[in-house]
């Protein structure tokens, strides 16, 4: 099997954190770089968790690079109250040592399509802000690209950050508009894959999975995480990956939790991480997709116009199904068998 170039642009972020971690443990993907932006957390504690996930995982020395520190045009919106103070939730990752690369996020998207033309898929779990400045000085990327999947947006479905608009759209929708414009105008089977709040709040984490995942990695004790624990309740477990990935995504639960949603979690960005290299865990619907700039009430609002009313054709792949359980027993395998080589390996 010949390895997926993978570049991912990221503002980690618990869920991001774990679509990292999935990406790791699957033979099917290379990363080529991680790219930075401020969303979740700002951008330079974004580049400092990829850091220190990677030298947790014994991952090789994989570039990080910071890209842009503010979205184009609206001011920074971060969300530390959803993630924590650091972004990882409860989780305190050792420091890495490990160094942010000295090019720019911009450049690395840039000099990855030319060197690697047609063969690289853009993956985007943050804002998309580096993707588009990279579009605005390298117009021909959306060609050079592979293909682009971006978790994004929410399509016949209501937002979470506004009654209308999702949180990666909304922090920076100029920037998302100018990239779904970019990419308009591909052949369909290299149109982005879009995977918004209609789809990944149907893919839900709950404690049995963490349990199960920490099964899998050889991790003792069993994993608990009980709704009536003691906010911030830290983990014992004695695999290093499971204990520090189960630290992140007990903040994620209690804040659903207090947040009227459950005790579970949503984990929008590993599934879209998934989509990269197993397109076929969802299935799609083709749409012209457009984003709202100007409402007093509904800007950031993504638009998916599937009859044609624009008179403009589909710029985009977006998601439509899916099988949760499916996703998650491959998350699983692929995580706990990461986790276990870690601790095999130290």
């Amino acid at each position: 099997m010949t390895p997926q170039k993978i570049l991912f642009d990221v503002d980690t972020g618990i869920d991001d954190s774990l679509a990292l971690l999935y990406l790791l443990a699957s033979p099917e993907a290379e990363i080529l770089a991680i790219t930075c932006t401020s969303g979740n957390v700002p951008a330079r504690q974004v580049a400092l968790n990829n850091l220190n996930w990677l030298a947790l995982c014994g991952a090789p020395e994989i570039e990080v690079a910071l890209g842009s520190e503010v979205p184009l045009l609206a001011p920074l919106m971060t969300t530390e109250e959803t993630h924590g103070p650091q972004g990882i939730g409860y989780a305190e990752l050792p420091d890495s040592g490990r160094s942010i690369s000295d090019r720019h996020a911009t450049q690395v998207w840039i000099d990855a399509v030319r060197a690697h033309p047609g063969e690289v898929i853009g993956l985007v779990t943050g804002p998309l802000t580096n993707l588009a400045l990279a579009v605005r000085l390298e117009p021909e990327l959306p060609r050079l690209l592979q293909r682009l999947v971006v978790m994004g947006g929410a399509f016949d479905y209501k937002g979470n950050t506004t009654p209308v608009s999702e949180w990666n759209i909304a922090v920076d929708p100029d920037a998302a508009k100018l990239v779904f414009d970019a990419f308009s105008g591909l052949p369909p089977e290299r149109a982005p894959i879009i995977a918004g709040l209609n789809i990944t709040e149907r893919v839900e984490l709950h404690p049995h999975h963490v349990a199960e995942l920490g099964r899998v990695a050889g991790s003792e004790p069993e994993e608990v995480i009980a709704a009536d624990d003691a906010p911030g309740t830290r983990s014992h477990a004695s695999n290093p990956v499971v204990r520090h990935l189960s630290d992140a995504v007990r903040f994620y639960m209690e804040f659903h939790l207090t947040h009227d949603q459950g005790h579970l979690a949503h984990v929008h960005d590993p599934f879209a991480a998934a989509l990269a290299i197993q397109p076929e865990l969802a299935t799609y619907r083709a749409a012209t997709v457009d984003v709202e700039l100007g409402g007093t009430l509904s800007r950031g609002q993504t638009i998916a116009d599937w009859a044609g009313l624009w008179g403009r054709e589909p710029n985009a792949a977006v998601a439509v199904d899916t099988d949760p359980e499916a996703f998650f027993a491959h998350f699983i395998e692929r995580v706990g068998g990461l986790a276990r080589r870690v601790a095999e390996s130290s």
